[in-house]
């Protein structure tokens, strides 16, 4: 675990740069090891195997690969869910039926997004999810979850929590982004469990 000096803590801009440096010396084999492990660990978790429908997304670059862990869950007979960034940086949702059921998305400036290609369901249908499969760059002791601060994931958890919606909280990482602490907010909400590719951590 990665101890973070308190009395000094780094705002998040800090820390997401140094975190990103980190993931950006990461080879395409390492993302794709890295990936398949998480897999392997992430359909171990209760919550993944006994939901009907899970909110995910597809990773991106040097994230920790998502589509082997999707790929499964939708061979067991789970929907799936991915976001559609809309331009306020809210989120849409569609259906994953397949790496054929993608479409790359450039936004504007931005890392080009794999989103779903079919009909969008809209905002609410987060709501119906069992888990949601969060992104991020960190996560630490109490399990508070440092996101790339678009805010569109805090958008989701707002809404979920407006619609009365308590689905398990997962983030995917790697190792090395189990941190001791991370700067929270108060509207933060910490996240059940993280799932890396050694293994699964859960927090109370």
């Amino acid at each position: 675990m990665r101890h973070i000096d308190s009395s000094a803590e780094p705002d998040k801009r800090t820390l997401r740069r140094e975190f990103l440096t980190v993931r950006n010396r990461l080879t395409a084999d390492d993302v794709r090891e890295s990936g398949e492990a998480l897999a392997r660990h992430a359909l171990g978790l209760p919550e993944l195997a006994h939901a009907r429908t899970v909110a995910a997304y597809v990773s991106v670059g040097s994230e920790p690969g998502t589509l082997a862990l999707l790929d499964a869950l939708r061979e067991r007979g789970v929907r799936i869910l991915l976001p559609a960034l809309l331009p306020d940086n809210d989120l849409d949702w569609g259906e994953y039926t397949g790496e054929g059921s993608l479409a790359r998305v450039q936004h504007g400036g931005r890392m080009a997004l794999f989103e779903p290609a079919g009909e969008r369901l809209g905002p609410d249908a987060v709501t119906a999810a069992d888990a949601v499969l969060l992104p991020g760059l960190a996560v630490d002791t109490r399990g508070m979850r440092l996101g790339r601060g678009g805010g569109s994931y805090d958008r989701v958890l707002a809404r979920l929590d407006r619609a009365g919606a308590h689905p398990a909280l997962v983030v995917l990482l790697y190792d090395t982004e189990v941190v001791a602490r991370v700067p929270a907010e108060p509207h933060d909400r910490p996240v059940r469990a993280v799932v890396t590719p050694s293994g699964v951590r859960r927090f109370p």
